[in-house]
């Protein structure tokens, strides 16, 4: 094969094990898609807010295209299959090496097809938050120069209303007309030269300037992190993974989903997290392996099947997003599990550091060491190491680091030092060398595993007409680990009425971004040039009281 990234991870697979199940879809009273007989109007639809319906189907047997049913699953010989149709479509309908497809769904078979497609043909996959709204999807789609989106009917009616200033030409919604167009495409091999250094993915991630970036993962990133997770977990072939965490986030993708099917083991897609129904999954389908934010396993050890229910099956639990805490370590250790903690970010694709099961209690609190292929380094402003117990800013270098950020030199040159990325990210080090993140430099809020950036909030609060000065701080919340709190100083003589200022906000920024506090301030403090002092901010209006 000519092909030596992504795209040819399906083939690959399936000439070593055709018939061991890749994926499972559609368990737990999930929606379904599938196909009917009916032709659906050339495949593709020439605009956003088609009619297409969903139905469910049956699976069939390696070698066919197969439909995607409720409860079923799909060998490695199908998904290839399925995948070099996709391509064949794709490129009928203009697709061609560098260009860009988007899709904006939960996790669904078609997600992961679409990937390995794009990866087919050398074109460039553009995964989008399911959680954004309409402004924020085009704006991604818009900056991406997308040609193609694939979306999941849960988001038609979002489609339909997206602008028309994008670069979309063909809208295809996964059912019926999805399963049509592979049902009549070709199956012959594509073998499309693609090298490690070729865009794989733009996986956008928000900056201090309040725009989201997009950080170019090549096909070397991403499969030379998922070698760092072979390594640092020991998957094995007979893995059985439960992907409940997105696929559009760099973690739920990365450091789960891919390195699975990489070493033929089983995904189990389901388009959500919900307590209850992990506790089901695990014990029906013997789940071995699971990723999470510390929100998600913390309302498992509160759900009230906790202390009954089977989990014997699991022994893999990793976790990142943010520091996992030490009631919930231990409640985990107590049922005989162990975290595997880590931090990443969407830059390094995104495993960076690793704290394994045997260090879990004795560096608690700690990020671990690096990864086997990653180094990272805690240093100084000048860019010399700190000292062991100095605060320093974390550079990490690797092959599993981008190259740079989508149609942004300036911003990738700033990031980047004599080859090193710059985390923004401050932390120490111990005497042992593993890595505490202490700070987050770039004022970043992390709620429940979403990262969120306070210059884009804010830029919309100063838009309002009477707000003058405003700063987007995180507090402690105890659900969701930190939240947003706006901190506003209003236009002389104006009255602010904080419900109606954050309602101001709905339709423009995803829920999770929309503060969920507002304090009216006289003044917010500043230096003597004028930078905005966010450690004062905290300080001042950081607390719950």
């Amino acid at each position: 094969m000519r092909n030596e990234g992504l795209g040819s991870w399906p083939a690959r697979r399936a000439r070593k094990t055709p018939h061991r199940t890749a994926l499972v879809y559609g368990d737990g009273g999930l929606s379904t898609v599938g196909s009917e007989s009916s032709t659906v109007g050339g495949g593709l639809s020439a605009g956003p807010g088609g009619s297409s319906t969903v139905d469910s189907g049956s699976s069939a047997g390696p070698g066919s295209s197969s439909t995607v049913a409720s409860g079923s699953s799909m060998d490695y010989g199908t998904l290839h299959t399925r995948t070099t149709r996709l391509a064949h479509a794709l490129r009928a309908h203009g697709v061609r090496r560098g260009d860009r497809i988007a899709y904006l769904g939960p996790n669904h078979p078609s997600y992961l097809e679409t990937l390995f497609a794009a990866g087919t043909l050398g074109a460039v996959f553009v995964p989008l938050n399911t959680r954004l709204t309409a402004p924020e999807i085009a704006y991604q789609l818009a900056d991406s120069g997308a040609k193609i989106l694939v979306y999941g009917p849960t988001h038609a009616g979002l489609v339909a209303g997206l602008p028309g200033n994008t670069d979309v030409r063909t809208y295809l919604e996964v059912g019926p007309e999805y399963e049509e167009l592979l049902e009549a495409a070709a199956t012959e091999p594509i073998d499309e030269p693609v090298t490690a250094d070729d865009t794989c993915i733009i996986m956008y991630t928000s900056g201090t300037t309040g725009r989201p970036k997009g950080a170019m993962l090549t096909h070397g990133n991403l499969a030379w992190n998922a070698i760092n997770v072979l390594v640092d977990t020991d998957l094995i072939a007979d893995e059985r993974a439960l992907v409940s965490a997105p696929l559009f986030h760099t973690a739920g993708l990365n450091m789960l989903t891919l390195p699975v099917l990489l070493k033929g083991g089983t995904c189990v897609l389901v388009e959500s997290f919900d307590p209850a129904a992990t506790f089901d999954l695990i014990e029906r389908h013997r789940i071995t392996f699971m990723f999470g934010v510390p929100t998600m396993f913390d309302q498992l050890a509160r759900h009230p099947r906790w202390a009954d229910a089977d989990l014997t099956s699991l022994r893999i639990l990793t976790c990142g997003g943010s520091p996992v805490p030490s009631p919930l370590i231990a409640a985990y250790q107590e049922r005989g599990l162990t975290f595997l903690q880590g931090y990443g970010m969407t830059e390094a694709a995104p495993g960076t550091l690793f704290l394994d099961a045997e260090h879990a209690v004795s560096k608690a609190g700690s990020a671990g060491v690096p990864h086997f292929f990653s180094d990272v380094r805690v240093v100084r402003p000048d860019l010399t190491p700190a000292d062991v117990g100095e605060t320093g800013e974390v550079v990490v270098r690797g092959p599993h680091v981008m190259p740079g950020y989508w149609g942004l030199p300036e911003e990738t040159a700033a990031v980047f030092a004599d080859g090193w990325f710059r985390s923004g990210d401050a932390a120490r080090t111990d005497e042992d060398g593993y890595v505490y993140i202490v700070d987050r430099m770039k004022d970043m809020i992390i709620s429940g595993g979403e990262n969120i950036y306070p210059a884009e909030i804010e830029d919309l609060l100063l838009a309002h007409p009477d707000i003058v000065e405003c700063a987007v701080i995180g507090i402690a919340d105890d659900k969701w680990g930190e939240v947003p709190r706006a901190v506003v100083v209003p236009r002389e003589g104006a009255s602010l009425d904080p419900d109606e200022v954050l309602a101001s906000l709905a339709g423009r920024l995803a829920k999770y971004k929309i503060p969920k506090s507002m304090v009216v301030a006289d003044e917010l403090p500043r230096t003597a040039s004028g930078k905005l002092l966010k450690s004062r901010v905290r300080k001042r209006f950081g607390t719950n009281s």
